[in-house]
């Protein structure tokens, strides 16, 4: 009996890009995955979805290449699987099919494929086309996590008003106005759809503050793209002008609250231990506490969470 490929072919490094090779076929694994280590590629290996998911759950490749026919679970439903989690719909996923298979690659590009090749694999046609998808939805992550760094979340709905993608900020702040129970994704459709309509709407979120889609109109495939801001309630503003925090000392009362030490908040503000330090001082002076944990009540209070 033919022993399954080692999962991780060799040990992934800073600059390179990780893919799953998911397949039932033993000889086509060790195919590709001699093909993407010569690329440069760091390979993970899954014989069925089941063992794919596995491998998701360890760690989050940068494309993926799919059989479109395996026992058990499909190929088409593992991606579906994928493209409806939210952490994971962003990784490229290139089928692999049969030459006549047209139902096959239609189904593919339905259920969230970007690309497809053919069997018999032609390797130069499989590692070009992989290497610009993976380089793109690179490209578009960082494009996408700094709209998350600047303070806003970002919703992309389909031609149909589904959620086709929402980045971390947006999910988070969404499971905060409309929970997480089944009937939460369809309330938060519901209310993203009266923003694509009305250009803009609001939802109050109590002492968390309010939060605001904006419309920011159509892409080339008919997507629409919302626009998520969080503003805090008008009390707390106040409170927390009276209080005179610099932007600095709100950064780092911030991370205090969410529970990071002070050597993680020099790591994420990229500045020294000492100076946290020091802000720190300035921000237990102004609260009036004496304790981590009493100005991360303040905090909790204060700011919005997010």
């Amino acid at each position: 009996m033919t022993s399954t490929p080692d999962p991780v072919v060799m040990p992934p490094t800073v600059t390179q890009p990780v893919i799953l090779v998911v397949d039932d076929a033993v000889d086509t694994l060790r195919m590709l995955g001699d093909a993407l280590v010569t690329e440069g590629y760091v390979v993970i290996a899954a014989r069925d979805a089941e063992e794919a998911l596995e491998r998701f759950e360890v760690a989050v490749p940068d494309g993926v290449l799919l059989d479109a026919v395996m026992p058990g679970m499909d190929g088409f439903a593992f991606c579906e699987r994928i493209k409806a989690t939210p952490a994971w719909s962003h990784v490229p996923i290139v089928f692999m099919t049969g030459l006549s298979e047209s139902d096959q690659i239609l189904r593919g590009f339905a259920c969230g494929g970007v690309d497809y090749v053919v069997k018999p694999l032609r390797i130069p046609e499989v590692m070009a086309r992989l290497a610009t998808h993976v380089r793109n939805a690179r490209v578009t992550r960082l494009a996408q996590e700094a709209v998350d760094v600047a303070g806003m979340g970002t919703v992309v709905l389909d031609t149909q008003g589904r959620m086709a993608w929402r980045s971390p900020q947006a999910t988070t702040w969404l499971a905060l106005a409309f929970g997480a129970d089944t009937t939460a994704g369809k309330r938060a459709g519901e209310w993203l759809g009266t923003a694509l309509s009305n250009s803009e709407t609001t939802r109050d979120l109590g002492r968390h503050g309010r939060l605001l889609a904006r419309n920011m109109g159509q892409g080339n495939l008919g997507e629409s793209m919302l626009l998520l801001t969080l503003t805090p309630d008008s009390a707390a503003a106040q409170r927390l002008r009276d209080i005179a925090l610099t932007p600095r000392e709100t950064e780092v009362l911030s991370w205090l609250a969410k529970g990071k030490t002070n050597r993680d908040i020099a790591d994420i503000l990229g500045m020294s231990h000492r100076t946290v330090n020091k802000h720190l001082e300035h921000v237990f002076e102004k609260l009036g506490v004496e304790t981590r944990s009493a100005a991360a009540a303040i905090a909790g209070r204060l700011l919005p969470q997010d």
